[in-house]
């Protein structure tokens, strides 16, 4: 299947699946044997977008890891978490909107190819630095789309009209909980992408830090996260305030990693 085919099937197969969960939940009384099978039936786009993504990044002569495989690699990982969530948790009405968005966002890198191989991925602390970074964006991008999903919660729930689909989800303290949770883990996988990135600068250039776009923004970043977390422990900070701060957090990282990529991969094609 040359070109672009594969990645279209794949987006297909996810926005089916988004839709019929959709009309699974918004039915009153759906039938639970229904929604496990779409559950499982997830795998199907999800092994495809793997292989997808593995043929895009993994080249005889280097790792092609451009701006559009990034970002379809990290909604990747989080249609894969909250696959696995599922399991503990009742997250089909989210879900909704994480295969809506996976059926986007499979389609960049055949969009916004890599042009060149990454440099340095001989490296040890490279690679380990990309993994982590990863891992950390992927769980902020899953944060900020909770955070948005409670606040529609919230506002449904005081017109006291609350459609059938997001009566699946659990109860706003279970989400909030695991909200932060899911915010301590990405701010634990934040320091050590920091921490990584200057022993990968101290390897390669001699010096620990350099002050460039990314670097600048990803420290913003770390101090956003820094300061919502300190700000739930010492004066309870939920809600519409920890809205703001999880999305300012992630915007400042969007723009720390997959803004400098497109400026650079998209605009200035390098």
């Amino acid at each position: 299947m040359p070109g672009i085919l594969p990645h279209l099937i794949c987006a297909a197969l996810y926005a089916a699946l988004a839709v019929l969960l959709y009309l699974t939940l918004a039915r009153q009384h759906h039938a639970p044997a229904s929604v496990t099978a779409l559950h499982w039936l997830t795998l199907l786009p999800l092994s495809l977008h793997t292989w997808l993504l593995y043929r895009m990044v993994f080249a005889p002569d280097g790792i092609y890891l451009g701006v559009g495989s990034s970002i379809s690699l990290i909604i990747w990982l989080t249609v894969a978490i909250y696959w696995a969530g599922s399991f503990f948790y009742r997250l089909q009405g989210l879900q909704v909107f994480i295969l809506a968005a996976a059926a986007l966002l499979v389609l960049l890198p055949a969009l916004l190819p890599a042009v060149r191989p990454l440099a340095h991925v001989e490296l040890a602390a490279f690679r380990v630095h990309l993994l982590i970074s990863l891992a950390a964006y992927s769980l902020f991008t899953i944060a900020s789309l909770q955070a948005l999903m409670m606040a529609l919660l919230e506002r449904r729930l005081h017109r006291g009209a609350l459609p059938a689909y997001l009566q699946s989800l659990p109860p706003l303290l279970t989400m909030e909980r695991l909200l932060f949770r899911m915010i301590a883990a990405g701010f634990l996988l934040l320091t050590l992408t920091l921490g990584s990135g200057m022993l990968f600068s101290e390897a390669l250039f001699g010096r620990p830090l350099q002050f460039t776009h990314k670097v600048i923004f990803g420290i913003l970043s770390w101090l956003i996260f820094a300061a919502l977390l300190a700000g739930r422990q010492l004066y309870g900070w939920r809600g519409r305030v920890a809205l703001r701060w999880t999305l300012a957090g992630f915007l400042a990282l969007v723009l720390a990693y997959v803004g400098s990529k497109f400026v650079l991969e998209v605009i200035l094609r390098r």
